[in-house]
């Protein structure tokens, strides 16, 4: 259907905007905050963009904020395919990276190709850490989760038996790109354990 001037790109563009609608449909282990139910993958996003934003004075001086909060829209639209992976299954982390290089292809794919091209570098950008935007971005990534399941009483830690040293071990990737976010992480590790919420191994 074409209902408007624009032509092909348009109806790419088109495409692509009624696609990653299904983002809201792409269910994450971790609650909301108050509990009541799991967040979708829409609502991390947008969620972990604002801390972008509320918490940027702590990125690395110089980071550009703009360009994080660009890579935070982008990084899970691969999981309209390829589902969300929980960070503490080991087997599902390792076949991640194939399953989602394939979803990044398709997804990214229907736009037009100057368009696909800066999604694509975004989303691989966040993945391959390589600078200090996406380290930035990837520390709030692990950041939000993390703030979840201290508020909620242990969440998701308690009901899937995560331990406090495979907490800690995201909270070095939180330390990458925020040492103050690491540092505010590491404490909500050793409260959640003091107050039973978070077991150790």
């Amino acid at each position: 259907m074409n209902i408007a001037p624009g032509g092909d790109r348009l109806h790419a563009q088109i495409e692509f905007a009624l696609e990653i609608d299904k983002l809201k449909r792409v269910i994450r282990r971790n609650t909301l905050m108050d509990g009541s139910r799991r967040e979708n993958d829409a609502e991390h996003s947008w969620y972990i963009g604002m801390l972008a934003m509320v918490l940027g004075e702590h990125a690395p001086p110089g980071t550009d904020l703009d360009r994080v909060v660009a890579m935070l829209l982008v990084h899970d639209l691969v999981e309209i395919d390829a589902g969300d992976t929980f960070v503490y299954d080991r087997a599902a982390v390792a076949a991640q990276g194939e399953l989602e290089r394939k979803a990044a292809d398709r997804i990214f794919g229907l736009l037009p190709e100057e368009q696909a091209k800066r999604l694509r570098e975004l989303w691989e950008e966040f993945e391959e850490r390589r600078t200090p935007e996406a380290r930035f971005a990837r520390a709030l990534d692990r950041f939000a989760p993390m703030l979840a399941n201290h508020r909620t009483e242990g969440g998701t830690w308690s009901l899937y038996k995560v331990t406090a040293e495979q907490v800690l071990e995201n909270v070095k990737i939180i330390e990458e790109g925020s040492p103050a976010l690491g540092a505010y992480a590491a404490e909500m590790v050793e409260l959640s354990v003091s107050r039973g919420h978070l077991a150790r191994s």
